[in-house]
């Protein structure tokens, strides 16, 4: 799920960021080859209704084959019950057999899109003012079809890498949160080697311009909230309408989900989101950089808090534990009193807080015993928060500074999640890292008439190309 949408308005909120046109790249003839397998993989329909991933992956390997990757380095797996969630599994051979791989993961299911709805074809790829339009242009095909590219050209070049590279596309990201197939999760449980790495470079983070369309922040992001949902419900033997009770389900529940709106977590930094607010506290005017470094104090300052969040949602998601009420059914006749009503809450808690803490929190806040907290769906994925160091931060900022001069890097922490959560807690330290960056205005991801802007994904593949042999060729 690609969270470079909800990071788009980081500079925004106080810069007013306008279109990304400075600093193009020198033209390259692999462009053209490039297209035509962003094209390929976009065309193909692989949402959850009527998609097919294994066609997909096929199509990939397809390519690689062409450029002489030999099939024994290239598999297709899924399991017998889900034959349309293939995953494509490819590995380019490097000189030291002793040093783990890097993983590079890119999602290639998409979020359902219907063509009534768009105002062009969602699953024909179309370029138009300086942008592609479809679903998946950006989420997350747009690194998958660069990954693959790049062991294409690898490939070409007669590239040796010190260390293997391993390329995963994967199926089931968008949907594993609603209890779907996911090919990694799948893979993490039943055959943990295949995806086995030093590191793994994912999506997660992008870059922003500022209001002159100059690059300004790229971002490196490390660790993601957790997603839990829970079931409130009141029940109640019900009755006449005409002979109200003291007591009403719906209105008790109502009640309490009106204490849970109001409430909010406390304040809870990590590493990741003190360095985001001290580095993006440099770059931002001086009222909002106050603020943020007013969060920063002993203790927070809430009220510093409050403001920046009604700037930026993202701002007061990544400084503490979230919920909201997503759904709500109730009653069953309009004549009777309800018998039953249950609400959907969905979470995204922070990093080593414990599900059941949040669940424990969330009954306090509502205070009323008839009310019935439990968890829903998948339980919370908790994922440690890898560490960013200089082996990972030194070749983005050296990439960076060759094709956007001055940029800067900025930690960060996703306040939603990925793939990499199941990673993160296999002990494989996953990273987002894209270098495709965004107006303000956003990608549209998972929305109407998502889109990519054509020179933000031709910048991002060539510093994809590059810091993946920086990765490859390190000590790490």
């Amino acid at each position: 799920m690609q969270w470079r949408a909800a990071a788009a308005a980081i500079v925004a909120a106080s810069a007013g960021i306008g279109a990304g046109n400075a600093g193009a790249a020198p033209a390259d003839p692999g462009e053209a080859a490039f297209r035509a397998i962003y094209k390929e993989l976009i065309e193909i329909n692989t949402t959850r209704s009527v998609g097919d991933c294994t066609r997909a992956a096929e199509a990939m390997r397809q390519r690689l084959l062409a450029a002489g990757h030999p099939a024994g380095d290239m598999q297709i797996l899924a399991p017998p019950e889900a034959p349309k969630d293939g995953a494509l599994i490819a590995v380019l051979r490097g000189k030291d057999r002793n040093l783990k791989p890097i993983l590079l993961l890119a999602h290639i299911d998409v979020v359902e899109a219907r063509r009534e709805d768009w105002v062009r074809d969602p699953f024909k790829l179309v370029e138009e003012d300086g942008w592609f339009y479809a679903r998946g242009a950006s989420d997350d095909k747009a690194m998958a079809a660069i990954f693959t590219d790049s062991l294409i050209r690898y490939r070409q070049e007669g590239y040796l890498p010190r260390r293997d590279i391993k390329l995963a596309l994967t199926c089931g990201e968008e949907t594993a949160g609603a209890g779907f197939f996911d090919s990694v999760r799948w893979l993490v449980q039943t055959q943990p080697e295949v995806l086995a790495a030093e590191f793994v470079i994912n999506e997660g983070a992008g870059g922003e311009y500022d209001e002159n369309g100059r690059p300004i922040v790229l971002q490196v992001q490390a660790g993601e909230k957790v997603y839990q949902d829970f079931k409130l419900e009141v029940t109640d033997p019900g009755g006449h309408s005409s002979l109200p009770k003291p007591g009403n389900a719906i209105v008790s529940l109502a009640e309490g989900l009106a204490r849970l709106g109001a409430h909010q977590f406390p304040i809870a930094l990590n590493p990741v989101t003190r360095a985001y607010f001290e580095t993006m506290s440099k770059l931002v005017d001086p009222a909002v950089a106050a603020d943020m470094r007013a969060v920063l104090g002993t203790p927070p300052d809430e009220a510093a808090a409050k403001r920046l969040w009604a700037k930026n949602p993202l701002w007061n998601a990544m400084l503490r534990t979230t919920c909201i009420v997503s759904e709500i059914q109730g009653g069953h006749a309009p004549n009777a009193i309800p018998q039953h009503v249950q609400a959907t809450v969905n979470c995204r808690i922070l990093p080593d807080t414990p599900v059941a803490d949040v669940q424990a929190q969330i009954a306090r806040v509502l205070a009323d015993d008839s009310i019935r907290v439990s968890t829903k769906g998948e339980g919370g994925v908790q994922s440690p928060i890898p560490p960013l160091t200089e082996s990972i931060l030194g070749p983005a900022r050296e990439v960076a500074e060759r094709i956007w001069p001055g940029v800067t890097l900025v930690p960060m922490m996703l306040p939603g999640y990925t793939d990499g959560k199941y990673l993160n807690a296999a002990g494989i330290p996953t990273y987002g890292l894209s270098g495709l960056f965004e107006t303000a205005e956003g990608d549209y991801i998972h929305g109407l008439n998502e889109r990519m802007n054509v020179k933000a994904l031709m910048e991002g593949r060539r510093f994809l190309h590059e810091v993946v042999k920086l990765y490859a060729d390190g000590d790490r």
